[in-house]
């Protein structure tokens, strides 16, 4: 069975391992509760757990398809909550999926593409008896807490990602990589915005409403997982927002380049115009042009074309079109 761990808890500490296998392997004793942990188990291992411990079969059938959406259900006197984990995969974000079955006397966590295990969760619980000791819903608070603390490096990787890209639009144009960059960094961003509304959906229930196995006194920790997700969200926003102003300030500075180029190219060909018509007119071939025969024409004219390019450039450089 792809069980990672499975322990016994009494008054916050460990008691002893369980052997799901045996047939007495999940018997309680008054006070304890169990924390079972499983990495992608098989549909053979779910329905063992199925009847092992009572767990409803539509929370079942979820749990062994990973394509759920964030949400909790009630089923009687147990709770089934779907999670997504995240994590970063090159530019791109990658998720998983944590179904997380509690009941009065369990807590079971089935992981799905989850690149960070429980271990060094379950772990620091261990060494808090006085947290661990309010039992499964607490530790439903700290798998959700871990989950979302998940999130931070993600967004704070990306945000140092969008900054670099906003300082370089200032310095330099974008080209066509980095424009199509911007567009999959908003596009991560958008789907990530969707997994982090049904999160907030959830914990917000788990913290106000009043639901099977979970303590009021342990409600009030939900509180700061919901405070998380959160800061999450409005930093996913900030950074859309700023992702869509790197790509407006971006055309508008190519739009100036192009404005200036253009400016630039009128004003050389203003001045190109007039020894162009000045050379034109006496490159017709008429018979009588006094001009031709006259000794100083050739100077007088070549001066003229000067002065009036002269002038037009000085009009240009005034004006900054060169």
């Amino acid at each position: 069975m792809s069980v990672v761990a499975a322990y016994t808890y009494r008054a916050g500490k460990r008691v002893r391992q369980i052997d799901l296998t045996a047939a007495d392997g999940l018997k309680l004793a008054d006070g304890e509760f169990a924390w079972i942990g499983l990495y992608e188990p098989t549909e053979a291992e779910l329905r063992i757990l199925q009847e092992r411990f009572g767990l409803h079969p539509l929370a079942v059938e979820d749990a062994m398809h990973a394509d759920q959406t964030p949400k909790m259900d009630i089923y009687g006197d147990q709770l089934f909550v779907v999670a997504r984990t995240a994590h970063l995969e090159g530019e791109e974000i990658g998720y998983g999926e944590t179904d997380i079955f509690v009941g009065r006397g369990h807590i079971i966590t089935v992981r799905h593409g989850s690149a960070r295990a429980h271990t060094e969760l379950r772990e620091h619980l261990e060494a808090a008896p006085t947290l661990l000791k309010h039992g499964a819903d607490y530790i439903l608070h700290a798998v959700l807490d871990f989950i979302v603390d998940g999130y931070f490096p993600i967004i704070e990787q990306i945000e140092e990602d969008v900054l670099a890209t906003e300082r370089k639009a200032l310095d330099t144009f974008l080209n066509r990589e980095e424009v199509a960059h911007i567009f999959n960094l908003r596009q991560e961003l958008m789907r990530f915005r969707r997994i982090l509304g049904p999160m907030e959906e959830v914990t917000g229930r788990l913290e106000h409403r009043d639901l099977p196995c979970i303590d009021a006194e342990v409600r009030l920790y939900f509180r700061d997982v919901s405070d998380h997700i959160r800061r999450v969200a409005s930093t996913a926003d900030v950074l859309r927002e700023v992702l869509a102003s790197v790509f407006e300030v971006s055309t508008l500075l190519e739009q100036q380049r192009q404005g200036i180029i253009t400016r630039q190219l009128t004003a050389g060909a203003a001045i190109l115009a007039i020894p162009t018509a000045v050379a034109g007119i006496y490159g017709m071939n008429f018979d009588f042009m006094p001009e031709l025969h006259w000794k100083y024409g050739y100077p007088i004219i070549v001066g003229v074309i000067v002065v009036i390019c002269g002038f037009l450039f000085g009009l240009f450089r005034r004006a900054k079109w060169l």
